[in-house]
């Protein structure tokens, strides 16, 4: 019989998916940092065309944000899920919608249009790591009300 009280264990996998998720998140800043920091110069450097500069220079205040909120979200919200905290799940959706809203972004300001297939294909990846890490903090809050 379990005593009230006692949480149970959750599987190694969640503590895994808990570390690479401040992992990514992590990485993700940095991109965040590059993107919010760019100069027409250090684009061109990475081998971007006059075109996909001016669209990427364009973009709007709000889209930058939904990133910033993405990413920062993301960290935060991996942190509280490894430390068991039900914060996470908030700061998790957060981040998800935000993320989604930087896809449409994408989308209407042209962005997948200008940047192609490889932008179309790492911001779906970013969207559903973060849709996995919320499923992943459910589950562990789940695992948590069912002891």
């Amino acid at each position: 019989m379990v005593e009230a009280g006692i949480q149970r264990k959750l599987p190694p996998w969640f503590w895994a998916v808990a570390v690479l998720g401040i992992a990514w998140n992590i990485f993700g800043l940095v991109q965040f940092m590059g993107a919010v920091t760019a100069t027409s110069a250090s684009l061109a450097a990475k081998g971007m065309t006059p075109e996909q500069i001016d669209v990427y220079l364009s973009i709007p205040f709000w889209m930058n944000f939904a990133f910033g909120v993405g990413v920062i979200g993301g960290l935060i919200g991996s942190i509280l899920m490894a430390v068991k905290n039900k914060g996470a799940q908030p700061v998790l959706l957060a981040s998800l919608v935000a993320y989604v809203v930087l896809y449409i972004g994408d989308i209407v300001h042209g962005v997948f249009a200008a940047l192609g297939p490889p932008q179309v294909i790492v911001l779906t990846v970013v969207v559903a790591i973060a849709a996995a890490l919320l499923w992943v903090a459910r589950f562990s809050d789940k695992q948590r009300l069912a002891a």
